[in-house]
């Protein structure tokens, strides 16, 4: 059974840092809790802010995916 690791994705917003840390595999619990912040107007976290940070999630994930596709041609 595989391990899951640690993963983070960090904004920095001028003086506010919004920092989400999760587990790989649970991408989609990510996505649902940047929703959530993104609705809650007692944050200055917004749709934008939401975007920004699906996008770089989006990133991750395509280059995650590049790198397995790279070692199966490997072996």
């Amino acid at each position: 059974m595989m391990k899951k690791s640690k993963k983070q994705l960090v904004l920095n917003k001028g003086q506010e840092k919004f920092i989400f840390r999760y587990d790989s595999g649970c991408e989609d619990e990510l996505l649902d809790t940047l929703i959530e912040q993104a609705k809650d107007s007692r944050t200055n976290f917004d749709w934008f802010d939401a975007a920004v940070l699906s996008f770089k999630l989006t990133q991750s994930l395509v280059s995650q995916a590049d790198e397995l596709l790279h070692e199966n041609v490997k072996t």
